[in-house]
């Protein structure tokens, strides 16, 4: 698994359940494993050629987006250890705009489907009665402005 991540089971035997990864070792739970590392380092477009040299660890700037998707914490409230929060926001405006981020999340999205021996795309869906009825709710239709 990388960097001390590991897998904790719950009960034992035939009917254990895999849980969560324990991932205690990490700085943060937040924190790219090296396992999961390698599969997002090589998907980082490379600094571009000209201007100054990228004097910030990649890693650490992944780390840190992490950090504030999964805490959902303030832009000011980062950690010191992290990249500064300028940092952080000006890559991830960036690789939003650029298209980095959904090229990743495609790629890992396809990945952990493959391996869970799923076709790369859901054959399926499942809609629930509620939703259609929330969905038929009546509401100002453009027909009604004319």
């Amino acid at each position: 698994m990388g960097e001390g991540a590991r897998r904790t089971t719950t009960g034992g035997g035939q009917g254990a359940s895999f849980g969560r990864y324990d991932r205690s070792p990490l700085r943060y739970p937040s924190d790219l494993t090296d396992e999961e590392w390698a599969l997002v380092g090589p998907m980082i477009p490379p600094a571009k050629d000209g201007g100054n040299k990228r004097r910030v660890k990649v890693r650490e700037v992944v780390n840190g987006i992490m950090y504030i998707l999964s805490t959902g914490c303030q832009w000011r409230a980062v950690p010191k250890d992290l990249p500064p929060r300028s940092t952080l926001f000006d890559y991830l405006d960036l690789w939003s705009l650029d298209g980095t981020l959904h090229r990743r999340h495609r790629a890992l999205y396809v990945a952990c489907r493959k391996r869970g021996e799923r076709k790369a795309s859901p054959t399926a869906a499942i809609i629930d009665s509620q939703s259609v009825k929330s969905a038929e709710k009546p509401g100002l239709h453009r027909s009604r402005w004319v």
